[in-house]
């Protein structure tokens, strides 16, 4: 589906696999379908190493929000193609660090806000809505963007393991650079997607997902196109990484038992 091509859904297929849902089962989660779950499976099999990037992974976006929080002082957060809520979500760990720090939580997927909605019920500064993360003059227009969000002021973008969903000719650095032209001077962005330097690899995950998913799918890309999405930024210390290495906590992460393919990425600063 192209940008804004066709109204989003508010219908839940339970026919078809959704990334977020299997996301969710990766994660121990139980907002997912017999059909998550056998796609999920399926996956496995062949990526074995997959649950275990799916852990890394949140925890990354767990340790980079609270550092763009603490660090940076940043108070407002985008949180593109967010998947399903889980355990300790962007507006917890932020808010841990300022009540007052407002988040806003994307997807196209109807269960994703369903059940946002009713988490963030009875927190005035956190919201979800439903839309495609490539209509960048549809979301920064939402009423409840508009209501959490000012924009004169710095906002960090996160674009955690969802570029990979959004194929080349949707252009996902020009998805980067439209939001970046929206954005205060001091704004960050958190980007990371699926990488493979094994050329089989990402031939077969590309055309597992995209047939799985009915075509909701871009493509495994190698490290390299990452930087692109990076282009004119300034990039954080410890640079572009496999992202459980990004800042670790500590070394008790989940390992990876095979390197087939990483989450690879980074944040940086918008000058």
């Amino acid at each position: 589906m192209g940008q804004g091509s066709k109204p989003l859904s508010s219908e839940v297929d339970v026919t078809v696999p959704s990334v977020a849902r299997m996301y969710d089962y990766y994660l121990g989660g139980k907002d997912n379908y017999a059909v998550d779950r056998e796609a999920s499976e399926e996956l496995l099999k062949v990526v074995p190493s997959t649950q275990a990037l799916a852990i890394n992974n949140r925890r990354f976006l767990q340790r980079v929000v609270r550092h763009l929080a603490e660090e940076y002082g940043v108070r407002q957060f985008l949180d593109h193609g967010s998947g399903l809520p889980t355990q300790d979500n962007v507006h917890q760990v932020a808010q841990r660090v300022d009540e007052q720090s407002r988040v806003v939580y994307i997807d196209n997927d109807p269960i994703v806000l369903a059940h946002g909605r009713a988490l963030l019920a009875e927190n005035d500064n956190t919201s979800v809505i439903q839309a495609d993360m490539r209509d960048t003059d549809g979301i920064l227009g939402h009423p409840e963007v508009k209501r959490l969000i000012d924009f004169d002021r710095p906002v960090a973008a996160l674009f955690v393991s969802v570029l990979h969903c959004i194929p080349d000719s949707d252009d996902p650095a020009g998805l980067i650079r439209r939001v970046a032209e929206r954005l205060a001077p001091g704004s960050f962005f958190v980007i990371c997607q699926l990488v493979s330097e094994d050329a089989k690899t990402r031939q077969f995950v590309t055309d597992f997902m995209d047939s799985s998913t009915h075509g909701n799918w871009g493509r495994v890309r190698q490290a390299h196109e990452v930087l692109e999405y990076f282009d004119g930024l300034e990039i954080l210390e410890p640079g572009l990484v496999e992202v459980s290495t990004w800042r670790p906590d500590s070394d008790l992460g989940p390992k990876q038992l095979t390197r087939e393919w990483l989450e690879y990425g980074g944040a940086a600063r918008l000058p």
